[in-house]
């Protein structure tokens, strides 16, 4: 490495340390604020190239380069402020913007994560930043049209690199696969009054956010505004549905294959959901040179003093080595990274990218790293309280759904008693993924029945409110129609205590399909109010009956229902499993059996754009009234407004 006059370690200058260059130089001034001009000759990278800025070509190039710099550094979340140019003599009359830092006023968290602590963290992260994309529109957007291709969202904080100065090796973890496409494909959010509670609700298209507030009694979108319109415009359209001629022509009709998943579409209607947008993806995790560096350069700020060995640096920042030659790489790899970070542009005269002072005598006889004198870098480490309070919502919301396996669940669940402690009660925001929300209360109980083979005495809700208590053999949980149902197998006397006998009720409910005893139930589990495991004195045999087949059941009492449709094969018709559909027109009607009303009138007004008119009259009423219910509501609330 080239030596300066003075023998410190010079910069060498190559593409991809500029950022770094940058962070110095402003992070040593601050609070200062620094011209253009006073970046340009304290960035040796910069004045080499751009020199005085003494014509107009270098002036374009530098801020080119300047602001490509600037939002890689913002895209790694340390963000550069800057404000109106002020005149100087000095310019020789040409104004230039200045800019410093954006630290913000309040003081960063630091906490302690243990390694286990990173997986659920990492994914915490994920959706807290996915949550997080700032609402405030440019001015290319508002001298044209608001879009809402960025969710919008009460708080927005920038999360910054401050979470990886005290959780090193964050950005080595794997964010589950399933988590990331659930969360990547909710493209846009919205804040929903549901009760008085303001939930940030991240939603596909207008179509799926229609769908989660009618399906929360009360609830209203609060923003963005152009929500609110799509919103309204499928209840305009609902309100004008006609009736559906019921027949069917069975030579013409094709039947809808069982799905349980849901399949979220683009919304072709509204041109602003259409626009190309991706949610922030894991440019946060990528293992980039200079990604790594700011990480690793945050951390030593934060742990000034302390010592690290460059295998353990290494390990954190890079991941574990799979044999000793990797591991020999990498440690190579972090020792290059101390030197970038403690080199200077020049002779000393100007700032540089030295960032801290190392004990080299230390690093070279023991591998150990510490570092001092992080030029007041140590103000980016940790977390700001607004984005604690998002990323402990974050936690929480992952503790509570079915987005991570359950002995993850279990860890988040205890980190997130954990962060509470350090976020001012009612700080914490809530969210919510459409699709995807808390389960009930008894859900984690009858999961633990299923996985270990146990049985369960319940007390619950049947149809006509009655309460009842049964003793059960829970085989699966499955969702729906929006709602979580458990598939029960009833025939379990032979392994029954002797105290539980007399709750032992063989469902003897003849199968419409098949003419014999069903003995299975299938049971919503909202309406368990209280249940408990019961070890059985032997092994249940209960047969493997796929879920397609347990779903039917739900519709012995069902309500056969029809609507028609504006066009073919719309994607929507695919989540219906069981639906037939046939030709009608120009577009299909569409046959199905639903078990609950309310769902199917959520179902029609949510995609009544494409719905020109349903059957039978009794749902059709409903649906009107629903409607028009809910435009009265939304009138209302403008006039009070």
């Amino acid at each position: 490495m080239a030596e300066g006059s003075n023998g410190r370690r010079r910069f060498s200058d190559k593409w991809g340390k500029h950022e770094l260059d940058v962070l110095a130089v402003l992070s040593s001034a601050f609070p200062q604020w620094l011209t253009s001009r006073q970046i340009a000759q304290r960035v040796k990278a910069y004045a080499d190239s751009y020199g005085e800025l003494a014509d107009q070509a270098a002036k374009a190039a530098f801020a080119k380069q300047f602001q490509r710099d600037r939002a890689k550094l913002a895209a790694m979340g340390i963000a550069i402020e800057s404000r109106q140019p002020e005149y100087s003599s000095k310019s020789e009359g040409q104004d230039f913007a200045s800019y410093r830092l954006q630290l913000g006023d309040e003081p960063r968290i630091r906490l302690r994560f243990a390694q286990e602590d990173l997986p659920i963290l990492a994914a915490a992260n994920y959706l807290a930043r996915s949550m997080s994309i700032s609402s405030a529109p440019s001015q290319q957007q508002v001298q044209q049209h608001a879009s809402r291709t960025a969710p919008r969202v009460p708080q927005t904080p920038i999360p910054g690199l401050g979470l990886d100065s005290i959780a090193p090796g964050l950005g080595t973890q794997a964010i589950p696969d399933a988590l990331v496409k659930v969360i990547d494909s909710r493209r846009f959010a919205a804040t929903v009054d549901v009760d008085g509670e303001l939930l940030n609700v991240a939603y596909t298209d207008s179509d799926d956010l229609a769908m989660f507030v009618l399906q929360h009694p009360g609830a209203a979108i609060v923003s963005p505004q152009e929500a609110v319109d799509a919103f309204h415009r499928r209840l305009n359209a609902a309100s004008q549905f006609q009736l559906a001629d019921e027949s069917a022509s069975p030579a013409s009709a094709t039947v809808v294959s069982p799905s349980i998943s849901r399949q979220s579409e683009d919304d072709e209607e509204d041109p602003e959901e259409m626009a190309a947008h991706q949610k922030k993806n894991a440019s946060f995790q990528t293992g980039s040179e200079v990604d790594r560096r700011l990480r690793l350069m945050l951390f030593l700020s934060a742990h000034l003093g302390e010592e690290f060995s460059l295998e353990e640096l290494a390990e954190r920042f890079i991941g574990k080595p799979k044999n000793n030659d990797e591991r020999r790489k990498h440690v190579a790899t972090i020792h290059k990274d101390i030197n970038t970070l403690t080199t200077v542009s020049d002779d000393g005269e100007m700032a540089g990218s030295q960032f801290f002072d190392i004990d080299w005598s230390l690093l070279d006889a023991e591998g150990i790293v510490s570092a001092t004198n992080s030029l007041g870098l140590e103000r980016l480490a940790g977390i700001s309280p607004q984005y604690l309070s998002m990323l402990t919502a974050s936690v929480s919301y992952l503790a509570h759904s079915p987005l991570l396996p359950e002995e993850q669940r279990a860890k988040a669940a205890s980190l997130n008693k954990r962060l509470r402690q350090h976020v001012e009660p009612g700080e914490i925001p809530w969210l919510s993924l459409t699709g995807y929300e808390v389960e009930p209360h008894s859900f984690s109980v009858v999961k633990r029945a299923i996985s270990t083979d146990s049985l369960l005495d319940m007390e619950y809700t049947d149809g006509a409110g009655r309460t009842r208590r049964k003793l059960v053999a829970p085989a699966k949980i499955f969702v729906d129609e929006g709602a979580y149902y458990t598939a029960v197998w009833t025939d379990v006397a032979d392994a029954a205590p002797k105290d539980k006998l007399k709750y032992v009720k063989k469902d003897m409910t003849i199968n419409k399909a098949t003419g014999e005893p069903r003995i299975w139930q299938t049971l919503r589990l909202a309406r368990i109010e209280h249940a408990e495991l019961v070890k059985p004195t032997q092994k249940v045999d209960i047969p493997d009956v796929p879920v397609s087949e347990l779903r039917k059941w739900n519709f012995d009492n069902g309500t056969p229902a029809v609507f028609i449709t504006d066009q073919p094969h719309l994607p929507f018709i695919k989540t219906l499993s069981g639906a037939t559909v046939e030709s009608c027109g120009a577009g299909e009607k569409v046959h199905l059996t639903v078990s609950s009303d309310s769902w199917f009138v959520a179902f029609c007004i949510s995609h009544a754009r494409h719905i020109l008119a349903v059957a039978p009259e009794t749902l059709r009423t409903m649906i009107i009234a629903r409607a028009q219910r809910e435009l009265s509501v939304g009138q209302h609330d403008e006039q009070q407004q």
